[in-house]
């Protein structure tokens, strides 16, 4: 049990550590860009950023999950471990020409002067294609990581992590000061050196495409499952955010739309760090087939060290509220502290959710993980309405703390519930 627990922390250390890197950088990147950018040109490097996401999001399929479950569950097999190498690959390069396709159309097609005004089409042109070799590369970078997470080197997932978090600031920095790039470009190719370096890492470990095509076998339907897992969520997200804000903006006025936006963009800095390294300790672990009485064995110490982290997170965030507001936001913000507890409640509640719903991603059980998706997103979105008509501006973040307790509830019933044994034999 002792070794257990100082596993658990070195493993939560370790990829707490990473993840506050990857966070910094997103910090300096956007600092850098800030301060060396106008407020037009800043904006418009948002609106590409945001492109480059979604083109992220659809030429990889969302398939993070299924990198890292499947390489676990697999492990122990080399040959079928590189027969779904090698079908989620396919998959992806399917995916990656897909979209690479519709974005060169895109280019050549679409007024790009009414998304980016105050930068000249010819340099947004260019700009699209450096970001195509560039969301391939971040692409890399995310497989890369999530084999290295399921096969069990976390010395090696945290390198990649960390060198490529070191790697885009740096990269970013010195374009900017040099000017040799235009802003967009920059942006569009600061993950390329990181993905040839993640992908140099993961060879050492096995992982490359001269062993991917060692096998015959192309194994793809395990694939789907965690497609459908991440893209719903990742379709579904925006919508209702979208949503919320829109509630909030033609009932409260829009700069009470901003203070929630603030106040969103705090919470989910926080659930980020939680999630990403919940990912990396119950994905590789749950993966394995294993009894009902073994899962829990392994599970309950997890989630209850989980949750109590959570509660001291959560609980430092409140007696500090007003210095975060200030740090994390602006003057400009300073109300939002007086709104913000009920808000760290329903983030205490996704904490839990979340490591139960990371359960049924792994187990491959889409049905109940979309379905339990798909009502939370509703109850939030409902629940927003309602309470900002009753309650103001206290609505959204009463229907963020309910949303969350009821997906945390509805998430242990179901959790319960599971049958338990080899994944085949479900």
């Amino acid at each position: 049990m002792k070794s257990d627990s100082v596993h658990f922390g070195k493993v939560f250390l370790g990829s707490g550590m990473v993840t506050f890197l990857n966070a910094l950088r997103v910090f300096v990147v956007n600092k850098l860009l800030a301060v060396y950018l106008s407020p037009t040109v800043f904006a418009c490097v948002g609106q590409f950023m945001n492109f480059m996401t979604m083109g992220q999001a659809t030429s990889s399929l969302a398939l993070q999950n299924g990198w890292v479950s499947l390489s676990a569950q697999n492990k122990n097999n080399l040959e079928q471990l590189r027969g779904v190498w090698r079908g989620g690959f396919r998959l992806t390069t399917f995916a990656s020409i897909g979209t690479f396709a519709v974005a060169l159309v895109l280019c050549f097609t679409v007024p790009l002067e009414t998304f980016f005004p105050e930068i000249h089409p010819l340099w947004v042109k260019t700009a699209i294609l450096f970001a195509l070799p560039g969301v391939f590369a971040t692409n890399i970078i995310t497989i890369t990581s999530s084999v290295i997470n399921g096969l069990g080197h976390y010395r090696r997932w945290a390198i990649i992590n960390m060198v490529a978090s070191l790697w885009q600031m740096l990269w970013v920095a010195f374009f900017l000061y040099t000017e040799r790039l235009s802003v967009l470009s920059i942006v569009a190719t600061q993950s390329i050196v990181a993905g040839i370096f993640a992908l140099q890492i993961a060879s050492r470990a096995g992982f490359s495409l001269k062993e991917i095509r060692k096998t015959a076998l192309d194994i793809r339907s395990p694939w789907f499952s965690y497609a459908l897992m991440g893209i719903v969520p990742m379709v579904l997200t925006p919508v209702v955010l979208t949503f919320m804000r829109v509630t909030v903006g033609e009932n409260l006025g829009w700069n009470a739309a901003g203070i929630w936006q603030g106040i969103w963009k705090i919470s989910d800095f926080l659930t980020a760090f939680f999630s990403a390294i919940l990912g990396v300790i119950i994905l590789p672990k749950v993966s394995s087939a294993m009894t009902k009485s073994e899962f829990w064995s392994l599970f309950r110490p997890i989630f209850v060290k989980t949750m109590m982290l959570a509660f001291v997170a959560v609980a430092i965030l409140y007696f500090g509220r007003s210095l975060l507001v200030a740090v994390m936001l602006s003057s400009s913000y300073a109300g939002a502290a007086d709104y913000i507890p009920l808000q760290l409640l329903g983030d205490f509640f996704r904490v839990g959710g979340w490591a139960l719903g990371l359960v049924l991603i792994a187990r491959r059980e889409t049905k109940k993980f979309l379905t339990l998706e798909i009502c939370s997103q509703c109850v939030l979105a409902g629940g927003t309405y309602i309470f900002v008509k009753l309650y103001e501006f206290n609505g959204p973040m009463m229907a963020y703390a309910v949303e969350n307790f009821l997906t945390l509830v509805a998430s242990l019933i179901i959790v319960s519930r599971l049958k338990w044994g080899p994944l085949g034999d479900r």
